[in-house]
């Protein structure tokens, strides 16, 4: 196996990044810099990392470690093994103990030596037979992305329970990511070399997987079933056997059902109930796509990125993966501007109709702001990237003190 490194860099100075990058490539090792915690986490989400190089403050101005310690406990919630070096000033000290008790490796003060550097990554990283040698992330180790209340709750939730025996039952929206959900708690367990078995149970030819299934198994739509195939399902699982289901709700199970199948329920929230997270998962989806479609550098603009705050998603988070990765198949320069998302966003409107297809509220005026930022107060070309006219854009500014 290849002794080069996979390094993830955390770091928003754009000199220390280009020093640091420099340094590795000389040495033969490979490193993508992520300039805040968000394009981390979605780094973490595609990539195996053999060790992560953490700045600890990223806000201007800001210089008491928290965003870094935050960090480094999301990190180590998602990536125990991951090893993480943490990088702080020399007075910073105090911050450099606190994450190595938060679970970091090591520390290393500014401005280092090269071969300091090169020999705290040498010590923590594993021999290159006990690494995996490809930079993708292992599949079946799923990542659930979004900083908002709501999904940091999930997380912890997860967490909690996937190391249990517990039976769990991730109910939610279709496109909420409740099999990613599944996968997670799967991946908590620790029993991540056995594959469990997946059951779609609208199929009565899987139904036959039952037979042999042992140790974990995923059950998807067992509240489509009828009262009848619930109670064949419920004598068909053995005991000792862990449930972890997918459904639109635990209502429709039967009481004996529900209680063989859901010890826990865990709710995924829609994406109109935490909007924060739904630019930094298209950014995520739009770094997919430049990747899959080969575009080197992809980009939302700030219009682009309004709208997708302000959207209600007809197909939640699998609906905005869609429309973002269509976008960028159609966009000669990696930037994805509004006019690009906006026909995947909402009913198309009303023949001879001028007005927006959003809610008139505060999203609209920040899409509206956005468009005008973006096309330097243009108001022929940010009505043409929203997709109304003149006229109404004037009104819209005029309504919302613009």
């Amino acid at each position: 196996m290849s002794s080069t490194w996979d390094i993830l860099l955390i770091e928003d100075d754009p000199a220390v990044a280009r020093t640091t990058e420099i340094l590795f490539r000389l040495a033969g090792h490979r490193l993508d810099i992520a300039t805040d915690p968000g394009t981390a986490y979605s780094l973490l989400a595609r990539r195996h990392y053999d060790a992560i190089l953490l700045d600890m403050n990223f806000t201007p101005g800001r210089s008491n470690g928290e965003e870094g310690l935050a960090c480094i406990a999301r990190i180590m919630a998602d990536h125990p093994a991951t090893p993480v070096i943490v990088i702080t000033a020399h007075s910073g000290i105090r911050i450099a103990v606190t994450a190595m008790q938060a679970g970091a490796r090591d520390f290393v003060m500014k401005p280092w030596r090269k071969d300091d550097l090169l020999a705290k990554c040498a010590a923590v990283i594993a021999p290159p037979g006990e690494r995996r040698a490809s930079s993708r992330r292992p599949s079946g180790v799923p990542m659930l992305l979004g900083d908002s209340r709501a999904m940091a709750e999930v997380r912890a939730l997860i967490h909690r329970v996937g190391p249990t025996v517990a039976n769990i039952c991730i109910t939610g929206r279709s496109g909420s990511g409740r099999s990613l959900a599944a996968g997670a708690v799967h991946a908590a367990s620790g029993n991540t070399d056995i594959s469990p078995s997946r059951i779609d149970l609208r199929d009565s030819e899987q139904w036959r997987l039952l037979d042999a299934a042992h140790g974990t198994i995923m059950l998807r739509y067992p509240d489509r079933l009828d009262t009848i195939s619930q109670a064949r399902l419920l004598d068909r699982l053995l005991p000792g056997l862990r449930c972890i289901s997918v459904a639109e709700s635990v209502e429709p199970l039967s009481p004996a059902l529900r209680r063989r199948l859901c010890t826990l329920e865990i709710a995924m929230p829609p994406l109109a109930a935490r909007r924060e997270d739904a630019v930094p998962l298209a950014r995520h989806f739009a770094q997919i796509a430049g990747e899959t479609y080969g575009r080197a550098s992809v980009r939302l603009t700030p219009a682009a990125e309004a709208i997708v705050t302000a959207t209600d998603w007809p197909d939640e988070v699998r609906g905005l993966a869609a429309a973002i990765e269509r976008a960028v198949l159609l966009s000669d320069d990696g930037v994805i501007d509004a006019a690009a998302i906006r026909p995947y966003t909402t009913t198309p409107l009303p023949s001879g109709s001028d007005a927006l297809p959003f809610r008139l509220d505060d999203a609209e005026r920040l899409m509206i702001e956005a468009a005008l930022k973006e096309h330097r107060h243009n108001i022929s070309r940010a009505a043409a990237a929203l997709g109304i006219s003149r006229g109404t854009l004037y009104r819209r500014m005029a309504q919302h003190g613009l």
